[in-house]
């Protein structure tokens, strides 16, 4: 799950000059949203950002798996009976999203969804789960069980009771599209700022650029950095919230969806990338390769940056990411 503004600080100017920032906050995708815009006057930014809201909308409809009647629930519903025919935006969303599994070595994977809920993070676990029961928890787990077909734009679950959903790139898509959309419409800045999911065009008002400051969770309130962010997207992951505790060792909520064990080692994870749909989906990859394998495949990848905290609070960057320190 991803942090709720815990680890950003939007730094922003508001200036008495012909544009001014206009923000409004409101749930969505089950998510708090905060979408700012530069504009003249607050009508045309209530116009926009009704705009941003209407595109957001639109792609829960199409995503999500609480809906029944979404081509999400339709694949779902006949995972192991037959292919289904989608969209071609969704079907881009999941070959995309194949392709970062792949990238991961699974780390990532929307069939996490099929996962067995056998750990629980409310306080209620008294006892560690067996091996077995882990092991079956994922038993239906595997991007490798999904097939696409390009040419007749369908997909298909192998397996019966097999599901996907997009829990850890959705919102990071719908704050791309809304960007997107407001952009082509002409709005000449903006962030949209999906629980974390930071996505940013233009500059302020006055000139400069947005800039957001990393807090260590360990420590809420003391800054340590600040970075400018320019056309871009940056989005964090926060584990130190939900966690459990045996023999020693803590154990947080983000699944490894290829062994069913959770998260450990990591307390945040902050990914610079030029999409928030990409970042989205690394930033949780990170926490469940580790420090050292998450840090290497960032280095990898051009135009990726990351920020990794662990639960020492030590502090960890990729090798070009440029941090001004307080």
């Amino acid at each position: 799950m991803k942090s709720l503004i815990t680890s950003f600080l939007i730094v922003c100017s508001i200036v008495c000059s012909a544009q001014k920032t206009f923000t409004r906050t409101l749930k969505l995708m089950g998510s708090r949203f905060d979408i700012s815009v530069v504009d003249q006057d607050s009508i045309s930014a209530n116009e926009d950002i009704d705009l941003a809201v209407a595109e957001i909308t639109r792609i829960e409809k199409l995503i999500s798996s609480w809906n029944p009647n979404s081509q999400t629930s339709e694949i779902n519903n006949n995972a192991g009976i037959k292919p289904v025919q989608v969209s071609e935006e969704l079907f881009g969303l999941i070959e995309r999203a194949m392709a970062i599994s792949k990238l991961t070595d699974g780390a990532f994977d929307i069939s996490y969804a099929s996962m067995d809920k056998i750990w629980k993070f409310d306080g209620s676990m008294t006892v560690m789960p067996i091996e077995s029961e882990i092991k079956n928890s994922v038993a239906k787990v595997g991007y490798e069980n999904i097939v696409l077909n390009k040419e007749n734009r369908t997909v298909f679950l192998k397996l019966a009771g097999m599901k996907i959903g997009f829990g850890a790139i959705g919102k990071g898509y719908a704050a791309d599209k809304a960007k997107a959309l407001l952009m082509a419409k002409g709005v000449p800045a903006g962030i949209i700022n999906a629980s974390g999911d930071m996505n940013t065009w233009g500059k302020q008002p006055n000139g400069s650029e947005w800039k957001v400051a990393i807090t260590n969770p360990l420590n809420k309130n003391k800054v340590f950095a600040l970075l400018p962010i320019t056309n871009g997207a940056v989005v964090t992951s926060g584990n130190y919230e939900k966690y459990v505790e045996f023999n020693g060792k803590r154990f947080t909520h983000i699944i490894d969806p290829r062994t069913g064990y959770p998260s450990s080692g990591i307390i945040s994870v902050t990914v610079f990338a030029p999409k928030a749909e990409l970042a989205d989906a690394l930033a949780t990859s990170v926490f469940v390769m580790g420090k050292e394998a998450g840090l290497d495949r960032i280095n990898q990848l051009p135009q990726i940056e990351c920020i990794i905290i662990d639960d020492e609070g030590n502090i960890i960057k990729s090798e070009n990411i440029q941090i001004e320190k307080l």
